[in-house]
């Protein structure tokens, strides 16, 4: 439950609360991944194959009641206590800003610094996403959203990946359940009808271009600390 509170959270910060967080490293100075990163595969490309059968694969996973109730939550953004809620049995604690308020600093910040990393390259390559590509409705609620918007990177799956890695930083001991949450969140995507495979794949390879540029950065670096300590302290006491 911490885990998926943690997800809508993280989610909603980044976009809602993005101009009012004094992020840890300006857009400007980050990798422009347009330039690094490959372009999406073209829908006639042997390489797009892969994509579909995943497709075809998500579909299948709509028949597990629990797991596209999953898939539908996890696509929930509109509360970070929801989102990093989602975190939770992963990461072994609940994470909000009245309990733990310097993971909860970290998270934010870290999120709203690298989520904008997707925005040059969505813009860039307006891929079509499988729903529209298939003209096939979505379980979800996002539908009326997403339509039109790009479909390259997956913006769940990068900031879901950021804070899988920030989760397991903080927490080493947990870091393979924090993993396999991270996994199943990015997957959710592709169950969905959100996201091609490769937008996933796309959207974890930003995260970690982002997340090693904020392991340079000295106020990451001091509140990571006091994150940790924090956790450390937390566990202690229960």
């Amino acid at each position: 439950m911490v885990v998926a509170t943690m997800m809508a959270t993280i989610n909603v910060t980044a976009q809602n609360n993005k101009d009012t967080v004094q992020v840890y490293i300006p857009i400007e100075h980050l990798p422009r991944l347009v330039e690094i990163m490959p372009a999406p595969p073209a829908f006639d490309s042997p390489e797009f194959a892969s994509d579909v059968v995943r497709y075809c694969w998500g579909k299948q996973q709509r028949r597990d009641s629990a797991r596209v109730a999953m898939a539908i939550a996890d696509a929930e953004w509109e509360s970070h206590e929801k989102v990093y809620g989602r975190w939770a049995e992963a990461f072994g604690m609940a994470i909000n800003e009245r309990e733990t308020p310097e993971i909860w600093k970290l998270v934010e910040t870290s999120l709203a610094t690298t989520d904008p990393m997707r925005k040059e390259p969505k813009a860039a390559h307006q891929r079509l996403r499988p729903f529209e590509y298939y003209d096939e409705t979505m379980p979800s609620h996002e539908e009326p959203f997403l339509r039109g918007e790009g479909s390259f990177p997956s913006g769940h799956s990068l900031r879901g990946w950021t804070l899988t890695m920030l989760l397991a930083q903080i927490a080493p001991e947990r870091a393979a359940a924090i993993y396999r949450r991270g996994r199943e969140y990015c997957d959710s995507r592709v169950i969905v009808g959100a996201h091609w495979q490769s937008d996933v794949d796309a959207g974890r390879n930003y995260a970690c271009v982002g997340y090693i540029a904020l392991q340079n950065n000295e106020a990451f670096q001091k509140q990571m600390r006091k994150a940790k300590e924090e956790y450390r302290k937390v566990r202690n006491e229960k």
